[in-house]
């Protein structure tokens, strides 16, 4: 037995009888905080560009998938099997340029078909369409980048000026959003820098 499944059937047994008493304990909310706390920690495994950093921080992702799969199994609500799937049959529908008779040349096209495939398919969405836990610079980003109050060079001016540091903060991320580039991931750059330095 190797891949998904061995780490599946791993899971299982912490969280059977004789299992990790703290594995037992959790439960798909209790988990949350680490599923955010492990995927920061592979975006900066990312950054850094180590090879087997970047392996060991995506596997404690994988793990976090495992972990809320075998709770759900055991609630009997669904299974390794139908996240698999799902997120299979998911990538299929959205990519009919590849899949089907569709035509996408640019990454742009192909990222507005998928806006238009997701809202065709009715998907329930946060207010404003995000994700509550989106890191909160990330969400501002993305606000701006759909059109949602955008921020401007004049702005970040006006708002200097007058010492609104969180006016001015939101039209520096909405230059970000104009040039298509994300704050989240630049200030995460710098920091790593930063921390080089110190």
């Amino acid at each position: 037995m190797g891949g998904m499944e061995r780490l599946l059937e791993v899971m299982r047994r912490l969280r059977g009888p004789g299992g990790c008493p703290w594995d037992r304990a959790q439960t798909h909310e209790s988990l949350i905080p680490y599923l955010l706390e492990e995927a920061s920690e592979a975006a900066d495994a990312l950054l850094r560009k180590d090879p087997k950093e970047m392996a060991e921080e995506l596997g404690d992702v994988l793990l976090q998938v495992a972990f809320h799969s075998v709770i759900a199994e055991e609630e009997g609500r669904f299974s390794y099997g139908d996240v698999e799937r799902s997120i299979v049959e998911k990538l299929i529908r959205r990519h009919p340029h590849v899949f089907g008779e569709a035509v996408a040349q640019t990454p742009e096209e192909v990222k507005a078909r998928w806006e238009e495939l997701k809202a065709e398919e009715g998907k329930q969405e946060e207010p404003c369409g995000l994700p509550k836990h989106l890191p909160t610079l990330l969400r501002a980003y993305e606000l701006q980048r759909k059109g949602v109050d955008p921020g401007s060079e004049e702005g970040l001016r006006r708002a200097l000026e007058k010492g609104d540091l969180e006016e001015a903060l939101w039209n520096l991320v909405g230059l970000f959003a104009k040039r298509g580039l994300d704050p989240e991931t630049a200030l995460r750059r710098r920091s790593q820098r930063a921390c080089q330095r110190g």
